[in-house]
C-alpha cells in the first residue's frame, strides 16, 4: 500500500451552523488529497490530456468520526486499494495534526474515463505499472 500524505488548513467560511466543518465540505479535501497523490506520481492534469481521460469520483463513502474547526490544519493520508478495469477504489483517513484519533474515515470509487466518448474505459497500463504492485486484494481495508 503506497500511502500519500497532504495537509490543509480548516478555513472559517467552511465551518456550519454548529461551529464546524459542514460534512459536504470533506469531499471537497478528500478530491484535493487524491489530485495532490496523482499530481506527486507525475500524473498532472496536462498527463492526463495526453492519455486522453480523467479519473472521475462515481461513489463515496463518510464516516465523521469527530470534529474539525476553522485553525485546525488536518492531515489526510489516501491510498489506492486496486484498480480494475476502469475502477479504482481509494481509501481515506483525516486526523488533525499531530493526533492520532480519527476525524473521518473514507472510501471513494473512482472510475477512468475516456473523454472523447465520456464513457469508462480500462485505466491505462502507465497507471498499472505504478500501483499494480501496491494494490492487492488481501490488503485490510
Amino acid at each position: 500500500m503506497q500511502q500519500f500524505l497532504t495537509q490543509l488548513r480548516v478555513r472559517h467560511y467552511e465551518m456550519d451552523a454548529l461551529g464546524h466543518v459542514n460534512n459536504a465540505v470533506y469531499q471537497n479535501y478528500l478530491e484535493q488529497a487524491a489530485i495532490e497523490h496523482m499530481e506527486h506520481l507525475g500524473f498532472t492534469l496536462d498527463r492526463y490530456r495526453q492519455l486522453g481521460g480523467v479519473f472521475v469520483m462515481r461513489r463515496i463513502e463518510i464516516d465523521y468520526l469527530r470534529p474539525a474547526v476553522a485553525g485546525d490544519t488536518l492531515e489526510i493520508t489516501t491510498w489506492i486499494k486496486e484498480m480494475r478495469g476502469p475502477r479504482s477504489p481509494r481509501r481515506y483517513e483525516i486526523r488533525k495534526q499531530g493526533h492520532d484519533e480519527l476525524l473521518v474515515t473514507a472510501e471513494a470509487l473512482w472510475v477512468w474515463v475516456d473523454t472523447k466518448v465520456m464513457r469508462p474505459r480500462a485505466i491505462p497500463p502507465e497507471f498499472l505499472s505504478i500501483f499494480e504492485p501496491q494494490c492487492q486484494p488481501n490488503m485490510a481495508s
